[in-house]
C-alpha cells in the first residue's frame, strides 16, 4: 500500500498511509461539527483546544484507553481563572452537561496558568490526557482519582495525589489556587465527580509549545 509522506507538530516527518489520513479527517470534520453545534466558541473554548481535546479522545477510544466513552471533560488552562473554563460534554447527546470555574496549581501562575509540571511538590499544574478512575471520601471530602496517560508530562498524577475535588475558593468570579488539583466548585462538585467517575476522558489544556509537539498521544 502506498504511503504519504507528513510532518507532525514536532517537524518530523511520519509515513501514514491513505486509510490513517482518511481516519483523520473524518475526526477533523466531526470536531469541528460538534464545535459549531454546541456553540462553544461563544462559551469561551477556543476551536483549536477542542479539536486537540477531540482527537485525543478519539484515538484513547481506538486504543481502549477509555472504558466509558460518553463524556469529554476540558479543563482549559489558556482561559482566565476568572472564566469558567472547565467543560463536561455529553459527545454521544451532543450537549454540554455542565460549564463551570476550575483551580489551576498555585506555581501555575497567577490569574492565568504559564509554567507547568509532573514533579511532585511542584504545585503546578500537569498538561495532557487523563482517565478518571475510582471515587474516594479524602483531606477534600468527596475526591475523584485520575490516571495521567503521558509519560513525562502527568504519568505522575497517582504518585502527587492529583485529583478532583471540591473546594470553596472556586466559583463566584474568584478562583483561588490549589497544589495542583484541577478543585472545582464545592457546590458542584458531587454532580460532576458522578458524572465523569469511573473510565472517562479528561484534557487539561493549554498552548504550550513543548507539550503540543512532544504529546504522543496528539502526534500519534
Amino acid at each position: 500500500m502506498p504511503v504519504n509522506s507528513e510532518k507532525n507538530s514536532a517537524g518530523r516527518t511520519n509515513d501514514i498511509s491513505p486509510l490513517r489520513i482518511g481516519i483523520a479527517k473524518i475526526v477533523s470534520i466531526k470536531a469541528s461539527l460538534l464545535y459549531e453545534s454546541l456553540d462553544l466558541e461563544e462559551k469561551g473554548l477556543s476551536k483549536e483546544a477542542f479539536e486537540y481535546a477531540y482527537k485525543g479522545y478519539s484515538q484513547l477510544l481506538e486504543k481502549n484507553r477509555i472504558t466509558r466513552p460518553d463524556y469529554l471533560t476540558i479543563c482549559d488552562l489558556s482561559q482566565s481563572a476568572k472564566q469558567k473554563r472547565l467543560y463536561i460534554i455529553d459527545i454521544i447527546n451532543s450537549r454540554i452537561v455542565l460549564n463551570t470555574y476550575v483551580a489551576h496549581g498555585r506555581n501555575s501562575g497567577g490569574e492565568y496558568a504559564r509554567r507547568f509540571s509532573n514533579r511532585p511538590k511542584s504545585l503546578q499544574s500537569s498538561l495532557g490526557f487523563y482517565v478518571t478512575r475510582n471515587v474516594y471520601s479524602g483531606e477534600h471530602g468527596l475526591s475523584l482519582r485520575v490516571e495521567g496517560l503521558e509519560p513525562g508530562f502527568n504519568d505522575g498524577a497517582y504518585r502527587r495525589a492529583i485529583v478532583i475535588h471540591g473546594a470553596n475558593y472556586i466559583g463566584g468570579g474568584f478562583t483561588g489556587r490549589s497544589y495542583g488539583c484541577p478543585a472545582v466548585p464545592k457546590s458542584e462538585c458531587q454532580a460532576i465527580i458522578n458524572t465523569i467517575k469511573n473510565g472517562t476522558c479528561l484534557f487539561i489544556y493549554h498552548p504550550e509549545k513543548k507539550y503540543l509537539q512532544r504529546s504522543k498521544i496528539l502526534n500519534g
